[in-house]
């Protein structure tokens, strides 16, 4: 089977630094609020030429770094008003934009490793000619921490196996939230919004609740296509607090304003579920592994409760004796449901291969590649994670798919590979 590889690759990238809020009482262990009081008091007792020298020396050091630096101190200042209640008219501008820069910090999102992308439609496809297709990505960011966030890329792709992305913007912004509380991190769902000036190219989604403290992982996007012809972006990501992992689900019609929510049911509280992208008989279903090993159909009528489901599918072949998961959303063709896998052999190589499940049944498999459609091999062995291929998502233009995929938890790779092709090989 053909499978071209584009030459064009994405690498982890320490100078990629986003400015987020330091919150000091989701740090602290007690004592938080008279912390971050002495350090409000300490800013406003300077005599305004030590405050100005002070955040000369705060700008010269990053304002070229980051988008209107000063602009962001100042919001960040009247985030910290507002939760300790200052209300002083006297109180100028440098020392507003000082107490805001205490209160963020930098980060390198992208330091350590990128990988593990997923493609859907881009929502606006105006001015696209025939056989083009604009895209969004998102990445798999690993920074500080080793803290898992959700980069995006937007790119045009063609029936021609051509790809152009987006340039990356020259500076990178977080998404925000409304109302966060200073002296804890949110519980349950959220909403995200990507700052109004910010291009989605250079939008990062952070960890923000408790239960993602430690990760966003792995997002599964599907463009989703409800009952009344409302569409709407679906993604599936796990959340990690540094001790247990929980399913949740990303929702957002603009990739403005994005919803973060918890899952609920058993099968939440596994990795990898990745949607359909319409219901199927009425219900919304979903591919899952419950178990580690093995894959499942999962079936609900809430987007946001999945229990355990059905087994379908069980490693067979060598390259996938340890274990099978999905690779992302299964993809519509006229032959029924196109699901890409992934499967662990020997020495926990990791290899890339598909499935193909009934239209109206998907609990029936009617076939299978025998072999990998892409394996480690050659310089895509060396990295982080060694030996390691994976894709959260590929995406059909025309009579291809269109699958970028993470090597060896470091970066980021592109194929074109023919449907017909693929299916010839089950």
């Amino acid at each position: 089977m053909k499978l071209f590889n584009h030459y064009l690759r994405l690498h982890a990238d320490p100078s990629r630094v986003v400015v987020r809020p330091f919150h000091l009482g989701w740090q602290a262990n007690g004592g938080a609020q008279s912390r971050s009081q002495r350090l409000i008091g300490a800013v406003l007792e300077m005599s305004e030429s030590e405050a100005a020298a002070q955040l000369e020396a705060v700008l010269k050091d990053f304002e070229q770094r980051h988008w209107q630096t000063r602009r962001v101190f100042m919001s960040r200042y009247d985030e910290i008003a507002a939760a300790h209640g200052l209300h002083d008219d006297a109180i100028g501008d440098t020392k507003r934009q000082l107490i805001g820069a205490y209160f963020c910090h930098e980060y390198s999102y992208a330091a350590a490793a990128l990988m593990n992308p997923s493609a859907v439609p881009h929502h606006d496809q105006s001015g696209m000619p025939k056989g083009s297709v604009r895209m969004i990505m998102s990445l798999r960011a690993v920074g500080e921490g080793h803290i898992s966030s959700v980069a995006f890329r937007e790119g045009i792709i063609t029936t021609e196996s051509q790809l152009k992305l987006a340039p990356e913007a020259p500076f990178a912004t977080a998404t925000d939230t409304i109302g966060t509380s200073e002296d804890e991190p949110p519980h349950g769902p959220v909403t995200v919004y990507r700052h109004r000036d910010s291009t989605l190219s250079g939008t990062v989604i952070f960890p923000i609740t408790e239960a993602q403290s430690k990760g966003l992982e792995d997002l599964r996007l599907v463009q989703f296509t409800h009952d009344d012809g409302a569409v709407e972006w679906l993604g599936t990501y796990t959340a990690f607090n540094g001790a247990t992992i929980q399913s949740e689900l990303m929702r957002t019609r603009d990739f403005r304003a994005f919803d973060l929510v918890p899952m609920t049911g058993s099968a939440s509280r596994n990795k990898g579920i990745a949607l359909f992208p319409r219901k199927v008989g009425g219900r919304y279903l979903s591919i899952g592994r419950q178990d580690g090993e093995n894959l499942y159909l999962l079936s609900t009528d809430d987007l946001t409760h999945w229990d355990d489901g059905q087994l379908i599918l069980k490693p067979e072949s060598p390259w996938e004796y340890v274990q099978i998961g999905n690779c992302g959303p299964p993809i519509e063709v006229d032959e029924g449901w196109l699901l890409l896998t992934h499967g662990v052999g020997a020495m926990r190589k990791y290899s890339i291969g598909a499935a193909l499940l009934d239209k109206n049944d998907p609990s029936k498999v009617i076939g299978r590649t025998r072999e990998p459609i892409l394996a480690a091999a050659d310089q895509d062995r060396e990295g982080y994670v060694p030996n390691v291929v994976y894709t959260c998502g590929a995406m059909r233009i025309g009579g291809k798919l269109f699958m970028p995929y993470g090597i060896a938890d470091s970066s980021v790779g592109f194929a074109f590979v023919e449907i017909a092709d693929l299916l010839a090989a089950m």
